[in-house]
């Protein structure tokens, strides 16, 4: 989903203008940065935690030559989705599973059919 569809669900939802609901929603997001850079971390209850946190230096290996190469350390932004957020997926993968199942059932349950016969008509 991008931004544009995210603002137009939004709208239709609420009534406002898209124009509108874009300026609130990038206001929204540029907050979010402003308090990563500034803070560090923002927390947004049943939504999930932003943080930024440094990652170290490293020795790594060029997968195209097998070269070594040193990656210095910098700064990255992780996500841990809250509760809501996580038993939501899960759902999604129960439901998954679920379908898995039962059109695993519905085969088993078919009856093979013979192979056709093979040779001249009668």
């Amino acid at each position: 989903m991008t931004k544009k569809e995210i603002v137009k669900t939004i709208s239709d939802e609420i009534g406002l203008t898209q124009l509108k609901t874009k300026e609130i929603v990038q206001k929204t997001f540029d907050a979010i940065v402003e308090t990563l850079v500034e803070e560090k971390r923002i927390e947004l209850r049943n939504f999930g935690v932003f943080e930024v946190k440094k990652r170290a230096a490293r020795k790594a290996r060029n997968p195209r030559t097998g070269d070594k190469v040193y990656v210095p350390e910098k700064y990255v932004v992780t996500f841990k989705p809250g509760k809501e957020m996580e038993e939501k997926v899960r759902e999604l993968e129960r439901q998954a599973a679920e379908r898995a199942a039962a059109l695993a059932a519905q085969q088993s349950a078919q009856p093979s059919l013979p192979p056709a016969a093979s040779g001249g008509s009668v």
